[in-house]
């Protein structure tokens, strides 16, 4: 007559659990090496790449685009020079990284000028190399021209300008030096960028200090939601999901 099963004596229970810290330990490596090395997200926290980039934007950054610098690690200080498999950004395009006076900060902006550019602002519009770049105002947003700015290869996108008269519309002319950028904001008016000295805002940004690019809007919240409040967590803006960063 058939018996029934019954569970097996357990004479290891320290090997039971080395095991199950061994399947933890593992997934936990397996997840870390993902997003030091693939993948990474991040939550937009300010309003100064509007209106690309939104409050409460929930971001994927692609940790490869440019290669590995030391910034890319987990807590990692962007020291030293060089990166593995290093690759240039390409002009117009959204880059995430460390800040150079606190490596600790991560930030957004968009690349304008590369190594050998010059680039100045005059009256709020983009000098690229003694060219402007094309700026014609297109509506308003909350009291805000949006412009369209377009780079030289064809990259386009939107921009914010509350108009004449506010810091940073002129600066100086800036040749970018090697292994640098020259990153502005999108919201003109409210971005702390290289228009600024790294004392107070970016300064020129040196290559070891990206960490990736900007690629996919995930998920977007709208403002007032927040983890601790779960009722606000489908608080969502629906026309931003599975958005591409241009």
């Amino acid at each position: 007559m058939t018996q029934p099963l019954s569970p097996a004596p357990n004479p290891h229970p320290l090997r039971d659990l080395l095991e199950l810290l061994a399947t933890v330990g593992g997934g936990l490596l397996l997840a870390l090496a993902l997003k030091t090395a693939l993948y990474q997200p991040f939550t937009i926290p300010t309003s100064s790449m509007e209106p690309g980039l939104q409050v409460g934007d929930y971001i994927v950054v692609s940790k490869f685009a440019y290669g590995w610098s030391r910034a890319s690690l987990p807590l990692g200080r962007p020291e030293g020079r060089g990166r593995l498999a290093g690759r240039q950004p390409a002009r117009g395009e959204v880059v995430v990284f460390r800040l150079p006076r606190d490596p600790h900060q991560i930030w957004v902006k968009r690349v304008i000028g590369l190594p050998g550019d010059t680039v100045q602002l005059r009256r709020g519009v983009v000098f690229l190399n003694g060219i402007p770049l094309e700026a014609p105002v297109r509506g308003t947003a909350g009291g805000a021209l949006t412009r369209k700015e377009a780079l030289p290869g064809g990259r386009a996108y939107t921009t914010l300008d509350r108009g004449p008269g506010h810091p940073g519309d002129d600066t100086t002319a800036v040749r970018v030096p090697e292994g640098h950028y020259l990153v502005l904001g999108d919201n003109r008016d409210n971005s702390l960028d290289s228009r600024w000295p790294a004392e107070t805002g970016i300064g020129l940004l040196p290559e070891q200090n990206l960490l990736g690019r900007g690629e996919l809007i995930l998920a977007s919240w709208r403002p007032g939601a927040a983890l601790y409040k779960p009722w606000t967590w489908f608080n969502v803006r629906a026309s931003r999901t599975m958005q591409p960063i241009r």
